[in-house]
């Protein structure tokens, strides 16, 4: 059963990360930030903190160890990228 959650959540994530597509940090929280890292996954090094409202434009998700990456660039500074959760992104 959870397998088959898993792969459901993938499928929804997935098709929300469409390339090119805008995303917003959400559920971070106010005392905390949201992790850019330089991989998809919690053992890459984290690049900068993203507070909830940073907009995001995404390049493409995948599935790493259950969770799904999406690869953003910030949208206000292009040449800042990398990979986030896509559990702490919402459509814009």
């Amino acid at each position: 059963m959870q397998r088959l959650l898993a792969i459901l959540l993938t499928v929804i994530f997935t098709t929300g990360c469409t390339i090119g597509s805008g995303a917003v940090v959400t559920g971070a929280g106010p005392d905390d930030l949201l992790k850019l890292r330089d991989g998809p996954g919690l053992n890459h090094n984290i690049i900068v903190g993203l507070p909830d409202g940073t907009q995001l434009t995404r390049r493409g998700c995948v599935t790493t160890d259950g969770r799904v990456w999406c690869r953003v660039f910030l949208t206000d500074r292009p040449s800042v990228s990398g990979y986030v959760s896509a559990e702490y992104l919402a459509h814009r």
